[in-house]
């Protein structure tokens, strides 16, 4: 019978090259798009977003002379550009994640340079002003400030963008941020000083080039849209899915993300509205946003809609707290009920050692032990096969080649032996959601994102630079192997089992630190429990022989 051990990391090594080849077609870069330059500027950035089509008659415009300008408000968390024009987020740098690690370089999330990705907001509908002057060929209205710097000093900060059209309607766009948070409140306030009741909509969108540069790494992240409905919590739509096909859909409350390793951007509606969640395609980009219900303001009366931006890390008790399912943007898979209670243990671990290597050891020592039973199970199932195996061979000579007395016989062995063929399957499939589990909080856990272990690993999300880990863990396996002898018969699986250690050892050499680092513990830990129950049932023959 086959190793049970070397079938798990022959399995886990089959999921992580699916999910890698997976990853590797979501985010390709398609040949033809190489060569298309992605130059923008402040004065036309996204001014051929076009809301909607309708034939209500387009009112006057006010035309406004003064060029657009860029906004930097700088707060605790972030650096944010904002566009005058349109009043468009264009660039956010997160001042508490380093590009690279120790380098003081701010991450950049969001840009409106080669690698566009932007989030536009603004008021569709009737008398919606971006609406009127797309359809005029204006672009987007260009609203005024009262500084082009702005720094959170305080709690909170509030800044207002001023647009007035000649019919005597005046939009304020005000954002509102807040200490120590990477929301950012956006509300449209308008004042309609005309003589007849308006119509707006809001509509907030999330743009991003889909010519995205590849990674070297072998980490099977997704990069692209997702969204939530009151009938979907979360939903992947990717840059594939957008081209192919525009998303249409109406919910209670909802919202709309991008997503990429570690981080999120994310337009958030009122969650008592009625909103309409939407997707376009153009010249290689691609954006999924959402309409807000229409807003009616009587002549003379005052009139608002808003909506929460979000942009930063994929803090999972953060994003919980802004809306139903928006955590689920850290996405653990199928195994998400699991993964969350596994996060929440690593992360009372980590506050009591502070260190998010011992951390890893430390949960991988709990989740091991809290296994035992049935790895002992499992490799006392294992121990029993391993016993038969004179008599398999036995069987095999005297029944040569005709497969059903031999198959006969071989139950019958079993009956009579009391041995269970997959008792130490079993076990092994109820193991293996809790070690996927662990993997992809590993993985997924922006926490892990430049932290450091000791000595030469000072970043557990990166590969070790000098290979010690996956050499470590190739040599545990190595170890695994010799204590529990080659029961296959055919030669040519003995060779593949014997170089699997060698196998192993350079496929995870590109692998993040920390998830080798949970191999190499659990490994350890496995050899440590193998050595307890063989002993265990080597005593046993021994006391029944006596």
């Amino acid at each position: 019978m086959e190793s049970q051990r070397s079938l798990l990391f022959i399995a886990l090594m089959v999921v992580t090259y699916l999910l890698f080849s997976q990853w590797q077609q979501q985010n390709a870069v398609l040949p033809e798009q190489t060569s298309i330059s992605q130059k923008q500027s402040v004065e036309n950035a996204n001014s051929d977003f076009v809301p909607e089509s309708s034939d209500a008659q387009i009112s006057s415009v006010k035309s406004n002379e003064a060029s657009a300008k860029l906004i930097t408000v700088t707060t605790d968390t972030f650096i944010l550009k904002i566009n005058s024009q349109g009043g468009d987020i264009v660039e956010v740098k997160l001042r508490n994640y380093d590009t690279e690690q120790g380098n003081g370089i701010p991450f950049t999330i969001m840009q409106n340079g080669n690698q566009k990705y932007i989030a536009q907001s603004g008021l569709t509908g009737a008398n919606g002003i971006d609406r009127i002057y797309a359809n005029l060929g204006k672009g987007r209205p260009i609203y005024t400030s009262a500084q082009n710097n702005y720094e959170l000093t305080n709690d909170n900060l509030s800044i207002d963008l001023v647009f007035n059209d000649d019919s005597g309607m005046t939009v304020t766009k005000r954002f509102t941020f807040v200490k120590n948070s990477y929301s950012v409140d956006v509300e449209y306030l308008i004042d309609n000083n005309t003589a007849n009741s308006v119509s707006v909509q809001m509509y907030g969108q999330l743009k991003q080039s889909t010519v995205v540069a590849t990674g070297g790494g072998m980490l099977p992240t997704y990069r692209g849209a997702a969204y939530s409905t009151s009938e979907e919590r979360y939903e992947k739509y990717d840059f594939d899915d957008i081209q192919e096909a525009k998303l249409a859909k109406a919910t209670a409350g909802g919202w709309v993300a991008m997503l990429e390793h570690y981080f999120v951007s994310a337009w958030v509606p009122k969650a008592e509205d009625t909103n309409n969640i939407y997707t376009t395609y153009k010249n290689n980009e691609a954006s999924i946003g959402f309409k807000a219900p229409t807003v009616i303001i009587d002549a003379g009366q005052q009139g608002s809609t808003s909506a929460i931006f979000y942009v930063g890390p994929k803090d999972q008790y953060v994003l919980d707290e802004i809306s139903d399912g928006l955590g689920l943007t850290i996405d653990y898979g199928f195994l998400f009920m699991i993964s969350k209670p596994l996060f929440w243990l690593l992360l009372q671990i980590q506050s009591i050692v502070a260190n998010w290597g011992i951390a890893i050891i430390v949960i991988t020592l709990i989740v091991k032990g809290a296994m035992y039973p049935l790895t002992k199970a499992q490799y006392t199932s294992m121990a029993k096969m391993r016993d038969l195996a004179p008599k398999m061979a036995q069987l095999k000579e005297r029944f040569g080649d005709d497969r059903q007395k031999m198959s006969q016989a071989t139950m019958e062995m079993y009956r009579k032996e009391k041995v269970n063929p997959a008792g130490g399957c079993l076990p092994l499939i109820l193991q293996m959601p809790i070690f996927l589990a662990l993997y992809w909080v590993f993985l997924e856990s922006v926490e892990l994102r430049h932290a450091p272990f000791v000595f030469w690993i000072q970043d557990l999300s990166a590969m070790d630079p000098f290979f010690v880990l996956p050499i470590l863990m190739g040599a545990s396996m190595y170890v695994m192997q010799k204590m529990q002898p080659m029961t296959i018969q055919d030669p040519m699986q003995q060779k593949i089992m014997q170089y699997m250690p060698v196998v192993f050892s350079i496929f995870m050499a590109w692998f993040p630190s920390g998830l080798v680092l949970y191999w190499l513990v659990s490994n350890l830990i496995s050899i440590a429990q193998m050595k307890v129950i063989f002993a265990g049932i080597a005593k046993q023959k021994e006391a029944k022989a006596v």
